[in-house]
C-alpha cells in the first residue's frame, strides 16, 4: 500500500495516537505513523511471563523434537518468543526443534514473517481473515496430531475447531498474560529479529497511566490503538471513558471483545499489521482534516 509522503496532506498529520504495547513491539507502527506526521505515544499495558508448568512445556517440546506431531501450530508472536528461549535452553536453535516432517501453521503474513526470520517453513497461513479463524477456515487437514501452544488465557476456539476436524491437538500453555510489567524474574527475553519486531526508528514517548488518563481528559489523544483483547480489558478498566479518543483494534477478536465490554470501536484494522493499522487510522480521519 502506497502512503503520503510526509508533505501531502494526510489525515494522519498532528494526530497523537496512543500504542498500547511495549516500546520495543510498538516501533514498527510508530515508525510508520512519525513518517506521516503523527505524534505516537506508547503506553504498555500488558507482559508476558513465563508459564507456570514448565514440565508441560518440556513434555510437549520433547515430543515435538522426536516427531510426535504431524502439525504445530502458532497463534502469537510471543509463542514464538517462548520457543526461541527453550531452543536456547538447548543449546540449539529454533529451527532444530522441529523436525522435517512435522508441518508449521499460522495466523497469517506477519507470523509467518516471524517464523521464517528464525529459520522455520511455514506450511499455512490464511491471507485475509489473520485470526484463528481465519486459519480454521483454510484448514484441510482432517486428521493428524497438532502441538498447539498458547498463552493462559487463549479462548478455546482454536483448539477446539482443529479438534473438530479430526486433529488429536496438545494444547499446552507456552506463557502468561499479566498486567505490565511483568516481573524481572519472569519476564520472557528472548529476542526477535530485529528486521520484523522492531525498526531503527528512535524509541517513541512512553506514558503513565496517570499521563494517558490526563491526555484523554484534556481531549489530547485522537486514538488509542489495542492489539489484543487483553488490552481492550485493560482499557476498559484504566480508562472507563474515552471522550473523542478513537479506539481502534487490530483485528476482529479483539473488536469483538471490546464491543463485549462496552467499547465503542471506530475501526478495525482489516491486516494486524503496522500498515494494516495505518489504513485504519487513515480511514478515520481522512476526511476530518488535520488537527490546528
Amino acid at each position: 500500500m502506497r502512503h503520503p509522503e510526509p508533505h501531502e496532506l494526510n489525515g494522519l498529520t498532528g494526530r497523537r495516537v496512543l500504542i498500547t504495547r511495549t516500546a520495543d513491539r510498538a516501533r514498527p507502527l510508530a515508525s510508520l505513523l512519525s513518517g506521516l506526521g503523527a505524534e505516537p505515544l506508547v503506553l504498555p499495558l500488558i507482559d508476558f511471563e513465563k508459564a507456570g508448568d514448565q514440565a508441560a512445556l518440556d513434555a510437549s517440546l520433547d515430543r515435538l523434537v522426536a516427531g510426535d506431531f504431524d502439525w504445530m501450530v502458532i497463534s502469537s508472536i510471543t509463542t514464538v518468543r517462548v520457543l526461541l528461549e527453550k531452543a536456547a535452553q538447548r543449546g540449539v536453535a529454533l529451527a532444530d526443534l522441529v523436525p522435517a516432517g512435522t508441518k508449521v501453521a499460522t495466523i497469517g503474513p506477519s507470523s509467518r514473517q516471524v517464523l521464517e526470520s528464525v529459520g522455520l517453513t511455514v506450511a499455512l497461513a490464511p491471507a485475509e481473515v489473520q485470526s484463528a479463524e481465519g486459519l480454521l477456515a483454510v484448514w484441510k487437514a482432517s486428521s493428524g496430531r497438532v502441538f498447539l501452544p498458547q498463552a493462559d488465557i487463549a479462548t478455546p476456539g482454536l483448539r477446539d475447531g482443529l479438534a473438530a476436524t479430526g486433529a488429536d491437538v496438545t494444547s499446552v500453555v507456552a506463557y502468561h498474560t499479566v498486567d505490565y510489567p511483568a516481573r524481572a524474574e519472569l519476564r520472557l527475553t528472548a529476542e526477535l529479529s530485529s528486521g520484523v519486531a522492531v525498526s531503527a526508528c528512535e524509541v517513541p514517548s512512553t506514558l503513565s497511566p496517570e499521563e494517558a488518563h490526563a491526555a484523554l481528559d484534556a481531549g489530547t489523544l485522537d486514538a488509542v490503538v489495542a492489539a489484543s483483547p487483553s488490552a481492550a480489558r485493560r482499557i476498559a478498566q484504566l480508562f472507563p471513558a474515552l471522550g473523542t479518543c478513537r479506539f481502534v483494534a487490530i483485528g476482529r477478536p479483539t473488536a469483538a471483545e471490546a464491543s463485549r465490554i462496552g467499547l465503542t470501536v471506530a475501526v478495525t484494522a482489516k491486516e494486524p499489521t503496522p500498515d494494516g493499522i495505518v489504513a485504519a487510522l487513515e480511514s478515520i480521519f481522512a476526511n476530518e482534516g488535520n488537527p490546528q
